[in-house]
């Protein structure tokens, strides 16, 4: 202990950084996900507004809510529209950084790629706000038209997710199917979407030991060759015949112990007068702001 450590010297690190193999970042992004999944856990037990409401209520207010959001035309009322769900996320306490980030980071990567090529002169037509080339003596670029609207669908969208996000980080994942079924959602599509989502995590944690368990017989340094390609396709074949094995010993457990394909609850969930005020309140609001912007806008 006495024995200074050249590792905690403070000017810096000495020797170099392994580069983790394309093996470990799956993984390590396979436990995100679990990490993920336990924290939304977390949050549809807190007491905040959503998380009190009954689960069926809550499914068609915000069903209701998606659908009047798809006939909002203008910017400022789906930017109202987005507010109320920064709103609610706030009331029901769910953390705003991290409700934010959720849906703010994904829209840039795929919405707002795909819909670049829609913002520009060549594809719609309209009033250039700014030049990027000239084309027979015209100038080609931005049209505003075009950038409004691809901002019209980034805010549409960005109110789609923001409103399912919330949906689903405060409602357990039982409840939240049981409530479904209960609303007419055929059994066969719920019980696939039930068995994958837990599967998906015993999944991950089978993969992880394995890797575990060959790491920890493997001496020297982690090669990127062919041996590591081997080790993922051999694993890919030894996982798909632990989980059919697994699949089969569950499915038998759960008929041994009177599963007959419909979402059982511990407690049955009981609607009560403040949930559909709560519903009919966020149902009018919408509605609302739909009939404003058809009077003060257009």
């Amino acid at each position: 202990m006495l024995t200074i450590d050249l590792a905690l010297c403070p000017c810096g690190c000495i020797g170099k950084r392994r580069r983790e193999s394309f093996v470990q970042r799956t993984l390590n992004g396979g436990a995100g996900l679990v990490r993920q999944a336990i924290f939304s856990d977390d949050l549809s037990r807190r007491p905040g507004l959503l998380q009190q409401r009954d689960a069926r209520v809550k499914v068609l207010a915000i069903l209701a809510v998606l659908v009047v959001s798809a006939f909002l035309h203008t910017v400022p009322a789906l930017g109202v529209l987005y507010l109320g769900t920064v709103v609610l996320a706030a009331l029901s306490a769910v953390p705003l950084r991290f409700f934010l980030t959720r849906v703010w980071l994904t829209i840039p990567l795929f919405t707002g790629i795909v819909l670049i090529p829609a913002t520009l002169s060549i594809v719609t037509s309209g009033d250039v706000v700014l030049t990027l080339w000239s084309w027979d003596g015209s100038p080609q670029g931005f049209t505003r038209q075009g950038l409004l609207s691809a901002a019209l669908v980034v805010c549409r969208v960005a109110c789609s997710m923001s409103l399912v996000l919330l949906l689903t980080v405060t409602t357990p994942w039982p409840t939240l199917l049981a409530s479904l079924r209960a609303l007419g959602v055929p059994r066969i599509f719920l019980l696939i979407v039930g068995m994958a989502y837990r599967y998906l995590f015993l999944l991950v944690g089978a993969v992880t030991e394995m890797y575990e368990a060959r790491t920890a017989r493997t001496t020297g340094p982690v090669k990127h060759d062919r041996g590591a390609r081997r080790f993922v396709a051999a694993t890919a074949g030894a996982l798909l015949g632990r989980s059919m094995a697994l699949s089969e010993d569950v499915h038998h457990a759960m008929v041994a112990r009177g599963f007959r394909g419909e979402p059982v609850l511990l407690t049955a969930p009981r609607m009560r007068a403040t949930d559909v005020a709560f519903g009919a309140t966020l149902a009018l609001s919408v509605v609302l702001l739909l009939v404003a912007e058809h009077v003060f806008v257009r």
